[in-house]
């Protein structure tokens, strides 16, 4: 993206803005596998609390983020995420975003981006009658 998209726009990677406060006031302790990068700022604020943050590599979604990063986002725990997390089991599935209002996303037989056709309904239906 060039200089002007950086400074103008939010919804597709981190402004101008955020990086600098990235690289001014935060250091970044880890990554996940999608190359979404994790920060916290280097100082407490007046409350003892401290700061942290997600710089995506892409499209601003917050569903892109892992649940073991989610955790450490909200301060569910202090230490990053690799050293918290118990081995991946054989039957769990790779991390997946949100593919809802993509092209990527699920549309069943019947959905109106396929066509719009659906199996007619059996002899099972029956619509309801006020009457009766």
């Amino acid at each position: 993206m060039n200089f002007l998209g950086k400074i103008f726009t939010w919804w597709d990677g981190a402004t101008i803005g955020t990086l600098l406060n990235s690289w001014m006031t935060g250091e970044q302790v880890g990554s996940d596998a999608q190359g979404n990068r994790y920060f916290r700022a280097k100082k407490k604020n007046s409350l003892g609390q401290e700061r942290r943050w997600v710089i995506y590599d892409g499209a601003n979604d917050a569903s892109r983020v892992p649940a073991e990063w989610h955790g450490w986002l909200h301060g569910a725990f202090d230490d990053v995420p690799e050293s918290n997390l118990p081995p991946a089991r054989i039957w769990e599935a790779d991390y997946t975003p949100n593919a809802t209002g993509t092209a990527q996303a699920y549309r069943p037989a019947g959905a109106l981006e396929r066509g719009g056709q659906r199996a007619r309904a059996t002899g099972d239906y029956e619509a309801w009658n006020p009457d009766a």
